[in-house]
């Protein structure tokens, strides 16, 4: 039996594991697939991380680091190269690596902290052949960052996402010339800061409601078809522009990575495609909990190392006192605003609600209601999809509530 198993070494598990520890909890380990820990911040060498968290700039391996320091300074234990294969609603691991084998462990409380995919080609049903030349954009940033590989040098990007926008800049960098940035959204789903360092910086250009029609190219990629598309997102044919490259990347959404979720039975949401949790990230199996990427995307990873101190304090409670449930307040959303974390309240403490838009919005009210009464209003001069916002309801405003709904007023 174990107190505390962290599955995933990347900032959320460290900074949950670092928490706990701090909060009294021994007996801890972290499991990690990969050779190392710090996550997939080891191939993001740009720098923009840790401004919020440390009030420094940061590479993304500088501030990996900082929490790998801290885990061992602290003597916290973690296995490297370990494969979870199973987690059981009583909270059973199964898991294995090439020294112990297949082992199980018995945990008193479990985080999750698996980070989050790319999606791939597969998903996206684009016509055309399979040649080599087309990548995710992560992958094409480990070959450039990591392994000193440069994969083409004419390239399109399909998707703005901020991965994408940051590997606009990089290829740029290393030489290649970045043709044009597609988005078959009206607005980038990136960060302002990148859109302005990473396109507007090197004349890059994002070519908004455009997606890609067709791949060419039989053994190797030769070109793309872009199309711009109808409010509808389907392709307006007769704008369809030819682009000659050698490169297709893809930044085309993130993806938690839920499947150990999903066989320990925690309800997962419809629209994160992460757990549905509480203010204290408290999934809805007793005792397990999950932080970071694997509980919805974030576009800092500042605020997923805020947010994994938040599990790995409630995990530390949960195995001194265990289950704390006072009261159960579902949130429900508007549409304009896509989603909470939490989903559900069951303390009547302050508690933050971070929060993603559906679209752009200019001059607007957020609305938070029980019921008929409104309990908090707050007025925000723009809201983008592409970055996370927040609003902190006192202990008192929530104190007798049912549900709450978050709405968007705007002028």
């Amino acid at each position: 039996m174990r107190d505390l198993v962290i599955i995933g070494g990347g900032p959320a598990g460290m900074s949950a594991a670092i928490t706990a520890r701090e909060s009294g909890i021994q007996d801890i380990l972290i499991l990690e697939r990969d050779g190392q820990l710090g996550g997939i911040l080891q191939q993001c060498i740009h720098n923009g991380f840790g401004l919020h968290k440390f009030g420094e700039e940061l590479t993304g391996p500088e501030y990996a680091w900082k929490y790998e320091k801290k885990v061992k300074e602290l003597g916290i234990e973690y296995k490297l190269n370990t494969m979870v294969l199973d987690i059981t609603k009583d909270r059973v691991i199964t898991a294995t690596n090439s020294s112990d084998g297949i082992f199980e462990l018995k945990a008193k409380a479990i985080i999750l902290a698996m980070g989050c995919r790319e999606r791939s080609k597969g998903a996206l049903n684009i016509a055309g052949t399979r040649p080599a030349g087309i990548y995710s954009a992560g992958t094409a940033q480990k070959y450039v960052n990591t392994m000193g590989y440069l994969p083409g040098k004419n390239v399109v990007i399909l998707g703005s996402g901020d991965i994408g926008l940051i590997m606009a800049r990089r290829m740029t960098l290393e030489g290649a010339k970045v043709r044009a940035v597609c988005e078959i959204m009206s607005y980038s789903g990136g960060l302002a800061r990148n859109i302005e360092q990473c396109l507007n910086d090197f004349d890059i250009p994002l070519k908004l409601e455009h997606t890609v029609v067709e791949i060419h190219g039989k053994e190797r990629l030769e070109g793309v078809t872009i199309a711009k598309v109808d409010k509808n997102r389907k392709p307006i044919l007769d704008t369809c522009e030819y682009i000659p490259c050698d490169t297709l990347l893809l930044s085309v959404g993130l993806i938690p990575e839920n499947e150990l979720s999903k066989k320990a039975d925690v309800d997962i949401s419809s629209i994160t495609n992460g757990a549905i949790v509480d203010q204290d990230r408290q999934t809805s199996c007793e005792g397990i909990f999950a932080c970071g990427n694997v509980l919805h995307v974030h576009d800092l990873v500042d605020f997923v190392s805020q947010e994994a101190e938040l599990a790995g304090k409630a995990a530390a409670e949960y195995i001194k006192q265990g289950k704390k449930q006072t009261i159960e307040i579902a949130i429900k959303t508007d549409g304009k605003i896509r989603y909470t974390v939490p989903q559900v309240i069951t303390d009547s403490k302050d508690v933050t609600l971070f929060f993603r838009v559906s679209d752009i919005y200019k001059n607007a009210k957020i609305c938070v209601s029980d019921g008929d009464k409104q309990i908090l209003s707050k007025h925000r001069p723009k809201l983008a999809p592409g970055e996370m916002e927040s609003i902190t309801l006192k202990g008192e405003q929530i104190c007798g509530a049912k549900e709450l709904y978050l709405s968007l007023e705007v002028q």
